[in-house]
């Protein structure tokens, strides 16, 4: 990084308040980054508790994506909810309905008289987390899109060029196929494979999800994801399975084991992972490209979509907390802050700002592909089938696509039985969503 963009860093983080040394009010900020996000995400705790006298924030790791929100809603319940909490995408439906919990992000900035302004971030992050008519709802904060990882020293083994990654499907069944020729234990792993291999497959080749713009359009809509294309895309990974060129590492990112620890020629994951991958495999043999895609099914990609997290606001702390809250936000959306937060994990920049000062200091040069996230974000203009998912009960609907995916891949069931029953029962959870919150 530049000595100006740390000298930047350094000044946000040492801004004095003007409040002297009165008590601190504690703002609670529970999310689900543990390991080396974790320490990053103390690292700007403390960065924020720095730069002025009047809040702490406490950062508090309460577990996986799932058990943070499931935590966050019983402590909510109970009346003991954090002021913050960190909600993955899936949740956004369900956090959008529980309009007496959540205190709108666009509004407590307005309420703290905080400086604000929605043009600043990136537009397919502040689009997927606004309500239909702009106002932001929650903040962005880890944002991510699934990327091409390859490991270039079993390419090279295999007699590949190692900086010549596959641009389609196929070419990516064939190189897989000749590192395991080759002596490699596994071709290709997908981690997220709800997210990368059925969601972000349909956007990238622009098909829907779900009917009325994948959800975004009302709570009546039903699945989509059973059409050809990908009952043919999974197909073919359960026929690479045979031969190990497709192996399955577990369900969210549990296969990154089987890429970090050099087994796996390629992998489709989080943006995230960048830095985790670099740091197993070292910097010089990890490759980062845009996804594969089918040109039977169009002839170029489309968009990809996010995913990671943002930061929900919660009611039932008293008024002038929030003020606090507010103040946070703003330094996490700092762009030193926020740019520093980028090139040290590999999520997606959320500003503008931070994205040019990232690159003006020269980061991508020396760091090949960590620019390929947002360049497929914004690949092209969104189509309704890819400018994100508004899915109601969405965390229970992924766990039967992970469920029927399994029965794929044990060889219980075909792509296409498996794929139609998890739409049928994804449809049965969209209309429990949908009559609880007629």
């Amino acid at each position: 990084m530049s000595r100006i963009l740390l000298s930047s860093v350094a000044a946000v983080a040492v801004m004095a308040s003007a409040h002297g040394a009165a008590a601190q009010t504690e703002i609670q900020f529970w999310h689900a980054m543990g390991g080396n996000l974790g320490d990053t995400v103390n690292e700007l705790a403390a960065g924020f508790n720095a730069s002025q006298k009047e809040y702490k924030v406490t950062a508090v790791y309460k577990g996986s994506y799932t058990e943070t929100l499931t935590a966050a809603i019983a402590a909510f319940r109970a009346k003991q909810a954090p002021h913050i909490v960190q909600v993955f995408e899936v949740g956004t439906a369900n956090m959008m309905a529980a309009k007496g919990a959540i205190y709108p992000v666009y509004q407590v900035m307005a309420d703290a008289k905080e400086p604000f302004d929605p043009k600043a971030y990136i537009g397919p992050v502040y689009g997927y987390y606004s309500t239909t008519d702009g106002k932001l709802l929650s903040m962005p904060f880890n944002s991510s899109t699934p990327v091409l990882y390859w490991n270039k020293e079993l390419l090279q083994k295999a007699g590949l060029d190692p900086n010549k990654p596959p641009t389609t499907w196929d070419e990516l069944g064939e190189m897989a196929g000749k590192v395991v020729a080759a002596g490699g234990k596994c071709g290709f792993t997908p981690q997220w494979q709800t997210w990368t291999m059925i969601e972000n497959y349909g956007a990238w080749h622009d098909l829907p999800f779900a009917t009325k713009a994948n959800g975004f359009g009302g709570t009546d809509i039903e699945l989509k994801f059973n059409d050809q294309p990908r009952i043919k895309h999974i197909q073919r990974l359960a026929d690479w399975s045979k031969d190990k060129r497709f192996v399955y590492g577990g369900r969210e990112g549990k296969s990154d084991s089987l890429f970090n620890g050099g087994e796996c020629a390629f992998r489709v994951g989080s943006s995230g992972s960048a830095a985790g991958a670099e740091k197993a495999l070292g910097k010089d043999k990890v490759g980062i490209g845009m996804m594969p895609y089918d040109p039977a099914v169009r002839p170029k990609p489309q968009n990809s979509i996010i995913g990671g997290a943002t930061l929900w606001v919660l009611q039932g702390k008293p008024k002038a907390e929030y003020a606090g809250v507010a103040k946070f936000m703003t330094y996490l959306s700092s762009t030193p802050v926020q740019a520093k937060w980028h090139q040290d994990t590999g999520y997606v920049p959320i500003t503008l700002a931070a994205a040019r000062a990232t690159e003006d200091a020269g980061f991508y040069k020396a760091n090949p592909g960590r620019d390929v996230a947002v360049k497929e974000l914004t690949l092209n203009p969104p189509t309704d089938n890819s400018k994100g998912l508004r899915i109601g009960n969405f965390v229970q609907i992924r766990d039967v696509v992970d469920e029927e995916l399994e029965s794929v891949w044990s060889g219980k069931k075909d792509a296409k039985t498996a794929l139609d029953e998890a739409v049928k029962r994804g449809n049965e959870l969209l209309r429990k969503f949908e009559a609880a919150n007629k």
